[in-house]
């Protein structure tokens, strides 16, 4: 179909005319529906239309997402695209069942090019809505649009001709259903959503695109002339050399319409002599075609005559046809009768036709045949007829019986039939006598079919993911033959031996991911290498006499036998078991060259190890080991990790014994000093990396490293230095990276310029004052000295052009001058603290129930694939978001999601509060979003969203977490870890395994999908569904004043850094951004060479935490202007302000906008309106403890506009005293302008507590009296302040004081202006309040608990005049009495809770709390209510 040029003239298109098609579609009903079928032109298909016409043009291509697409860049990334008009969507509206098929047409190209002519022109897609139903084929489709069939292509990828009977919008549903939808209606507007197309597409007609092939050799436009007679004429025509054909196009400029394809192999390419740079191609054959090119240049010219020629003159014995989406094979192949070599994988051929399957015994030498992810369905048996084959792959056809005629293939030595749904083999099988190989893995197989004993040249058998449970070595005895075993993802719980035969033929066998216990394999005698990863063996029985390569790490081993001795053993890997000590054949091994016990509980080392003349690589991490023998020999040693052990000392002759010693890492001991590197002033060291974090060494420790002159790395972080020696550091001239972050060190010393090979400098948290002289270094690339006390940079004239990346954050007195900046202008990642507007207002950016800081480290890779989003304040509530995501190897997907994730996440909760629905929805929208990215690439993803349940006003703050892939989060509770997220890694997750494996999976043995990834579940890696998944684990956490901070990490961080020292990590350090620094440090320190990403959210949520948002200060439309000028807050000083990357205080310049900046911009929402005036001030209300209060009206002038207003206050009887130079909270007591609530009466300070959260009261008047309230004794029966309802009463638990309100009084305060915001819509900026008004008194209380006096911690003892004390034999009378003298608030009391389930904390009784004046909540005046509470324990 043809494109209309015309079309593509920019602006707004009248009279758009659509042509709709009507054709009876019985649905499932058995009603008769239409088919109605919308044809649209490139300039209207994707704008929204109306009845008059018109409307504006929309690309109907694939929306790309940029990389660094800024947040505002396009509204696609939030609002949801549609191509309807009203009758449309009444059509989606009347049936869940119904929906919309988008039908592009041939001229799309489903990758645009990136340039040339035509690249505008193809992102016009030739397009027809469909509005049908469920029930509605591909015959019936066919039919209204008069074309022969219609194709589906699933990620941009192969395209599928459709079967008759299939159903398109089904197919839809399905595939949406199958990724995570589950609303039907939910799964009905993403159908009809164009970002969809991505993920799956038809065709009205298949579409030729040979870039997308990847087999074009040249390509261009050139005049072109078909046949060698003067019949044809010259026509400008697009043309290919693509593999062995030449292709032109029948349509100019363009590769649409019929594609001719000219086969060359074995043809001639000639040059015209009569015609000036022009070519003829000729095909073989005896119907050979010819083509005249006339080349617009010389060099067009030759350089297609070589490649021709090149292409002519090649005998066809390889021919490479996978992924093409063919149906046949091409005709011209079967002229080759040389052909040995076909391979046809990924396609879809049919066995019928002229190239069907059918005719491919016409290849008579042919030896090799791939037709492995066919969708075949049953076993071509025409390919037993090609007597010739050796090599035949057949895999993943969903093939279920293997016919009798493949005994035929008595040549045939290989033979793939994994991915399929065998169950048994056919007795011919067993008559192959040459087939040395058998692939069965992933089939439904019990047990080891028996005809395979017959086959006496087989020596490899693959049978993993089937569903052996027992093996019997027997079996294998009788296969005389067989050598490698692969018997991985079985299941396999007892390995068997009944006779004392030996097994004397079998030299691999491979049992991971089993569920053995234990595991006796000495019968096996000849066995060389044995994989038994990931079982839960408890004990393990070798033969020696040949083993040489043991891997049985992850399980639960104590001790290996293994008899005679292994002398022939090289490698070994124990690595996580519970070895308390090596076994003494460990030392007598004579050619073991690489050990790894790390993480088992080890607490000495053979001496007779450390000493063997053939060790290598010892690996002894995570242990219990606190010393190491002395070296008595030279040893060949080059590699030597003791990480994490409780090491004092190391061997005094260790470098000097050790000469080959290249990487040693003693991270995270005890040592106080290291080992000198020669016994005389000449050392032979051979160092290259020496990693020292995480111990207690001194600066006397530098004189010590002079020796090592060949050391590359060198990290000494978090020990004790108070200074570098500049004399030592000179003599480090080889040295490329230096980390000495987390000491006490004052200056880098100025010889560092003398490390002309350092490219990168960390030396984050310290106390460093001057920046060093790096910026002149030649091959510098990354400096990293955040959270030191810079005050100035002294710069050289002119920067290198190497340095990419420059940290600078933390330091609070720095100030650059703009020449600076212009200098910096060049450096691609630049983090700057940005200073606020006014200082006084430091404290006010952040929120005060959290603050977050992350770090972002590439690691020893090119590139950082990691991203962080941080919101502190998330939308229009007190609320927040963080997340991390991680692309492993890619960096577009994690900026993607950073950028999108967080709207995504805004735009769901507007249509769901279900935290496992709108976490679902936010990542799977987001998968969507990722458009063609997501095709091919993908990341592991973590959200985190702090918020509170809006129909629970009182209750406290809750944690959702939502994780794919491999990132974590972990929270700190009473000081222990807390995993809230799951890692959907195959190796860690067998519900997932199973579920890969149920799906016919091919899972290779590094256990990935296909061999491309580990993890399960990815946004992205479309391609790789329905194995790989973007559905979410989701899990909602309540927070409570125990939890301390929340870590989120990605996979490389806790790979290396444990739960426990995480969060020990994170206490130790008080400010977030160093910590979450200090994270990453350490990983990179254990031996972590790949990206690292890790966030820290400090928690401040206590009891006394206010989970309600304030309401709007005016319902108005009035304009808004600037604030005032906030008034001077003063941080407590033992916990000082950290500026906020996400709220304004840090941020990134970028001069490819880094990944930070991304997250800072996609992720804040907040805005600077703010209600103008300063009359204009919302209602403060919170919940503070311990005083339990009741909250009663004011009068009427209390909720005045137009100045300071009048403030009925009940004070407390008890009030604390505070400092008349600096209160407990940080607010200064000679602030010029009071707070509202807030009264300062010489050396004391009262705060006015209004608790609209718990109990409400309307009405109107003067305020009563104080003494006109009855109050009883009250008594907590909930602890943790959770909310509870029970029939319309709303039941709060706030510290003790028992609270309800009836629910004809909240659907009231609803209506009313004043509260609305309570319940409906929150606000449209950021924050929670103006900034005029960021005085809040939650903030305020939520500092004091910090100290250890005042206020906020006494007790509440009311005077003995306000008690009142009811005996027991009197509660009834009394409650009677009190009940005939004020009516009570309507419902049902709060429910009884026995003494024996009680929280103990607060099983004691509580004095009655004083009364506050309520303000005037009600716009009407009406009769005065009194409450009464009753404690539920009398």
């Amino acid at each position: 179909m043809q494109m209309k040029e015309e079309d593509n003239i920019p602006g707004t298109v009248n009279g758009t005319v659509m042509e709709r098609k009507k054709g009876g579609v019985e649905d499932s009903r058995g009603c008769c529906t239409n088919t109605l079928v919308y044809e649209a032109g490139s300039n209207q298909a994707a704008g929204r239309g109306d009845r008059n016409g018109t409307g504006n043009r929309v690309g109907t291509g694939i929306r790309v997402l940029k990389r660094n697409m800024k947040r505002n860049g396009s509204r696609g990334c939030v609002t949801r695209k549609t191509r309807f008009g009203s009758r449309e969507r009444d059509w989606l509206k009347g049936d869940a069942q119904r929906g919309c098929v988008c039908l592009y047409g041939g001229t799309v190209d489903p990758q645009p090019p990136a340039s040339g002519p035509q690249a505008s022109s193809t992102l016009q897609a030739d397009l027809r809505l469909v509005l049908c139903s469920t029930t509605t084929t591909v015959e019936e489709l066919c039919a209204q649009r008069e074309v022969e069939g219609l194709y589906l292509q699933l990620h941009g990828d192969l395209l599928r001709r459709l079967d008759p009977s299939e159903c398109p919008l089904q197919m839809v549903y399905d595939y949406l259903a199958a990724i995570g939808y589950q609303d039907p209606l939910r799964v009905q507007r993403e159908a009809a959503n164009s970002d969809l197309s991505c993920m799956i597409r038809f065709y009205s007609e298949c579409p030729v695109n040979a870039d997308q092939q990847e087999r074009t050799l040249l390509t261009g436009v050139f005049s072109v002339r078909k046949g060698k007679t003067q019949l044809h004429k010259w026509a400008e025509r697009q043309v290919l050399l693509c593999g062995t054909c030449l292709i032109v196009a029948s349509v100019k400029d363009s590769l649409t319409g019929k594609m001719h394809i000219l086969p060359l192999v074995g043809g001639k390419v000639e040059e015209v002599k009569r015609r000036q740079h022009c070519l003829m191609f000729s095909s073989a054959g005896p119907q050979a075609q010819t083509y005249f090119v006339n080349f617009d240049t010389l060099a067009d010219y030759q350089r297609w005559h070589r490649q021709a020629s090149k292409v002519v003159s090649q005998t066809i014995s390889l021919v490479d046809l996978s992924c093409y989406s063919l149906e046949e094979v091409p005709e011209y192949l079967f002229y080759s009768q040389d052909l040995t070599h076909l391979n046809l994988r990924h396609n879809f051929m049919s066995l019928q036709g002229p190239g069907g399957l059918l005719n491919l015994p016409r290849f008579s030498q042919l030896k090799s045949l791939n037709l492995s992810h066919n969708r075949l369905g049953v076993f071509p048996e025409s390919v037993c007829e090609i007597l010739t084959l050796t090599e035949l792959n057949l895999s993943c056809n969903g093939m279920n019986t293997v016919p009798a005629q493949i005994g035929n293939l008595q040549s045939l030595q290989t033979l793939s039939l994994d991915g399929n749904q065998l169950n048994f083999l056919p007795e011919e099988l067993g008559g192959l006598a040459q087939l040395s190989s058998l692939g069965l893995s992933f089939n439904n197989f019990p047990h080891i079919p028996g005809v395979l004993d017959r086959l006496s040249g087989m020596d490899k058998l693959a049978m993993a993911g089937n569903r052996v449970e027992t093996l019997e070595l027997g079996i294998l005895a009788r296969m005389s033959h067989l050598k490698n075993i692969d018997l991985r993802l079985n299941g396999l719980r007892w390995v068997k031996s009944e006779a004392l035969e030996a097994v004397k033929q079998v030299t691999q066998l491979d049992l991971r991911d089993n569920h053995l216990a234990t595991l006796d394999l000495s019968s096996i005698c000849s066995l060389e290498t044995l994989h038994c990863q990931r079982n839960q063996l408890r004990a393990l029985t070798l033969s020696g006499f040949t083993l040489r390569t043991l891997h049985a790490s992850s399980n639960r081993l104590t001790t290996v036998n293994i008899y005679p001795v292994p002398n022939q053993l090289t490698q070994m890997d124990l690595s996580r078991n519970l070895l308390e000590y090596l076994p003494d054949w460990v030392c007598d091994s004579r050619k073991v060259e690489v050990l790894d016990v790390t993480h088992n509980f080890l607490s000495e080392l053979p001496a007779r190890l450390l000493s063997s003349l053939s060790l290598r690589k010892l690996l002894a991490g995570n242990n219990r080991l606190q010393r190491l023998p002395d070296l008595l020999d030279h040893v060949p040693l080059e590699v030597l990790d003791l990480q994490h052990n409780k090491l004092g000392e190391l061997p005094e002759s260790l470098f000097y014994k050790a000469l080959n010693l290249k990487y040693l890492n003693v991270s995270a001991n005890a040592l106080e000093t290291i080992p000198p590197s020669s016994q005389s002033e000449e050392s032979l060291s051979t160092l290259q990396e020496l990693y020292l974090t995480g111990n207690k060494l001194n600066e006397n420790c530098a004189a010590l490293l002079v020796g090592h002159q060949n050391l590359r790395v060198l990290h000494m972080a978090y020990n004790q230095l108070l200074s570098f020696p500049a004399s030592k550091l000179s003599k480090l001239e080889l040295l490329e990276e230096l980390n000495l972050s987390g000491n006490k060190l004052k200056t880098i010393p100025s010889t560092v310029s003398s490390c002309k090979r350092l490219h990168t400098l960390i030396a984050h948290s310290n106390h460093i004052s001057v920046f060093p002289e790096i910026l002149n270094l030649p091959e510098i690339k990354l400096v990293d000295l955040s959270c030191n006390e810079l005050t100035e940079i002294l710069l050289p004239d002119s920067l290198t052009a190497t340095l990419h990346e420059l940290d600078l954050t933390g330091n609070c007195s720095l100030l650059l001058e703009h020449k600076t900046l212009n200098l910096f202008s060049h450096i691609t990642t630049l983090k700057l603290d940005q200073k606020p507007a006014m200082a006084t207002g430091d404290s006010l950016g952040s929120s005060t129930l959290w603050n977050h800081g992350y770090s972002e480290m590439s690691g020893q890779r090119n590139k950082l694939c990691v991203s962080v989003l941080a919101v502190d304040r998330f939308g229009d509530s007190v609320e927040a978001a963080y997340g991390v995501f991680d692309g492993d190897r890619n960096e577009e997907v994690p900026r993607l999601l950073q950028c999108t994730m967080g709207d995504v996440l805004s735009e769901e909760l507007l249509h769901s509060s279900v935290d496992s629905v709108y976490m679902s929805n936010t990542f799977l929208t987001s998968h969507r979003k990722l458009g063609m990215a997501g095709q091919k690439l993908g990341a592991s993803a973590l959200l985190c969203y702090i918020h509170h349940e809006p129909s629970e006003l009182g209750s406290y703050f809750s944690l959702t977490v939502a994780n794919v892939g491999s990132c974590q989060a972990v929270l700190c509770r009473d000081g222990q870890p807390l995993p809230l997220s799951k890692v959907f890694s195959l190796e860690q997750s067998t519900e997932e395994m199973d579920r890969v494996k149920l799906s016919k999976a091919i899972i290779t043995e590094d256990n990935k999908v296909s061999g491309v990834t580990c993890c399960s579940r990815l946004l992205g890696c479309s391609y790789l569904s329905p194995w790989v998944l973007p559905k979410p684990w989701v899990r909602t956490e309540p927070l409570c004043s125990q939890d301390e901070f929340l870590i989120l990490g990605n996979r490389a961080l806790f790979e290396r850094v444990s739960y426990q020292e995480a969060v020990c990590t994170v206490q130790a350090v008080r400010d977030p951004r160093a910590a979450a620094k200090k994270l990453c440090t350490l990983a990179q320190s254990y031996g972590c060479r790949d990206n690292v990403g890790a966030v820290v959210v400090s928690l401040h949520i206590g009891e006394d935490s206010c989970t309600c948002e304030p309401p709007h200060a005016s319902t108005g439309t009035e304009p808004r202007g600037p604030p005032p000028t906030p008034l001077p807050v003063t941080a407590p000083p033992g916990d000082p302000a950290t500026p906020s990357s996400s709220s304004g205080i840090a941020s990134e310049f970028n001069s490819e906008t880094s990944a930070s900046e991304v997250g800072s911009e996609a992720g804040s929402t907040a805005s600077d309106e703010h209600p103008s005036g300063p009359t204009v001030r919302p209602e403060r209300r919170c919940s503070l403890h311990p005083a339990a209060t009741l909250c009663a009206p004011a009068g009427p002038g209390s909720a005045g506009v137009g100045g300071p207003h009048p403030v009925l206050f009940q004070r407390q009887p008890s009030c604390a005293t505070f400092s008349s130079n600096q209160s407990d909270n940080g607010l200064d007591s000679d602030d010029e302008a009071p707070l509202e609530g807030v009264i300062s009466n010489g050396s004391k300070l009262e705060v006015e507590v209004d608790i609209h959260c718990c109990a409400f009261q309307i009405r109107s008047g003067p305020a009563a009296s104080p003494k006109d309230y009855n109050l009883d004794k009250t008594r907590s029966d909930y602890p943790n302040g959770k909310m509870r309802r029970q029939n319309s009463v709303v039941v709060s638990a706030t510290n003790g004081c028992l609270l309800a309100v009836c629910g004809r009084e909240i659907s009231d305060l609803k209506k009313s202006p004043s509260t609305s915001s309570l319940f409906g819509k929150k606000l449209s900026n950021g924050s929670v309040v103006a900034p005029e008004d960021s005085h809040n008194l939650i903030e305020v209380a939520l500092e004091a608990p910090k100290k250890k006096s005042g206020y906020f911690t006494a007790p509440a003892q009311q005077d003995p005049e306000d008690q009142l004390v009811v005996p027991p034999s009197l509660e009834q009378d009394v409650r009677e009495q009190l009940r005939g003298q004020s009516p009570m608030v309507p419902g049902p009391p709060p429910p009884f809770t026995p003494p024996s389930i009680r929280d103990p904390v607060w099983d004691h009784p509580h004095p009655p709390a004083p009364m506050l004046p309520q303000r005037d909540l009600a716009p009407n005046p009406i009769p005065a209510l009194q409450q009464e509470v009753y404690d539920t324990a009398l």
